[in-house]
């Protein structure tokens, strides 16, 4: 069998675990905590970096900083998880979707303005399998109409837009180190990246439940003591000790992903040229980071055949998201704006084929045969 995922492993979590344990700070922000935040802060070249449990919690500390209130309109894609719709809607925004981009499966740039309106507060980009959106263009219209905008940088990190990374055009950037992704903290973790200087201290505040802790720490307040709305967002010592694992190899586990996507992709270009399937497209100003490898059907139909097809031949693929709007919740809290096009449609074709650091040439090699062989 070969299982869609297995969270990455470098062979170092476990004595870094055990150090964590034995130091005098488990709570978080500690000796690896900050290790990790560094390593950001250096690599994506931004203001502040915080981790988080979850991508889910820094998308709901962007909301908090944004101060997102009853009534406020966000304008996001359909084709993304629930927490990019669901922080905001914590806070009583209504969620604008707009149609997706058939190449990249991102937000399609020239939809966004016909949906913005007087109550419109935050643009959020997806960049979808760790493909940058087209960052100039989103950013432009932020500035044109006052807008804020967080990327919602999930898959996207080591990935760029025209050369630099994925999550620092915006004001924020949020990532996620769930176990799917290309980097884990044990299972869950997030982080929050700060582009805007002036979001860097409050976001400090929310993280520490509304207190400003971090600054007595730094000897800034002689008491800390509860100054703003917040939660409880700070990951625990074992999460950043098991993600500074994953970091010393970045590199490493980046090229073995990379070298895994273009052997699928070679593989299966003879079903590409027959017109069977639909491999990735990558723009030229994209470097992406290989989060995954999809291929496009014809239809649901035959996506459904080839999936039980798959599985019954020991490899287990999947579909990925159902379109927000479809969803019960989504008619409640969202709006589509314009005509949906792609969304649907193309998220019906999708499927997500096994992609993970230790996964072997010779596996994707039996999962290129089993595709071929359905076709045949």
């Amino acid at each position: 069998m070969i299982n869609f995922n297995k969270p990455p492993v470098t062979g170092a979590e476990q004595g870094y675990i055990i150090e964590a344990i034995n130091s005098p700070k488990l709570s978080g922000d500690g000796h690896f905590g900050k290790r990790c935040q560094s390593w950001f802060e250096e690599k994506l070249g931004c203001k502040k970096a915080l981790l988080t449990p979850s991508c889910t919690a820094a998308l709901e500390m962007a909301a908090i900083l944004f101060d997102i209130q009853p009534g406020d309109e966000v304008i996001m894609p359909s084709y993304t998880f629930v927490s990019t719709a669901n922080a905001f809607v914590l806070r009583g925004a209504k969620i604008i979707f707009v149609d997706i981009r058939k190449d990249t499966m991102n937000i399609d740039e020239t939809k966004i303005e016909a949906a913005i309106t007087d109550r419109t507060k935050v643009l959020v980009p997806v960049h979808y399998a760790g493909v940058g959106c087209e960052m100039e263009k989103i950013m432009d219209l932020a500035n044109k109409y006052g807008l804020f905008v967080v990327e919602d940088a999930a898959q996207g990190m080591m990935s760029t837009y025209k050369n630099r990374p994925l999550g620092t055009f915006g004001h924020l950037g949020a990532f996620s180190f769930h176990e799917t992704k290309n980097y884990t903290s044990g299972g869950e973790g997030g982080l929050l990246i700060i582009n805007d200087e002036k979001l860097a201290q409050r976001a400090e505040i929310i993280r520490e439940k509304g207190t400003n802790r971090s600054l007595f720490f730094r000897g800034m307040v002689d008491k800390y003591s509860w100054v703003d709305i917040g939660s409880s967002f700070l990951p625990s010592e074992l999460q950043s000790a098991y993600l500074w694992a994953q970091l010393e190899h970045a590199e490493k586990i980046n090229e073995k992903r990379l070298s895994l996507w273009s052997h699928y992709k070679d593989q299966l270009e003879p079903l590409v040229k027959k017109g069977c399937i639909e491999a990735p497209s990558i723009p030229m100003n994209c470097k992406h980071n290989a989060h995954m490898f999809y291929i496009k059907v014809k239809r649901l139909k035959q996506r459904t055949m080839l999936l039980n097809f798959l599985k019954s031949q020991g490899v287990m693929a999947v579909f990925h998201y159902i379109p927000l709007h479809n969803a019960e919740a989504g008619k409640k809290y969202s709006k589509f704006i314009g005509k949906d096009e792609n969304t649907t449609s193309e998220s019906e074709r999708l499927i997500r084929l096994p992609l993970y650091f230790n996964m072997t040439h010779d596996e994707v090699i039996k999962v290129s045969n089993a595709v071929t062989t359905f076709f045949e």
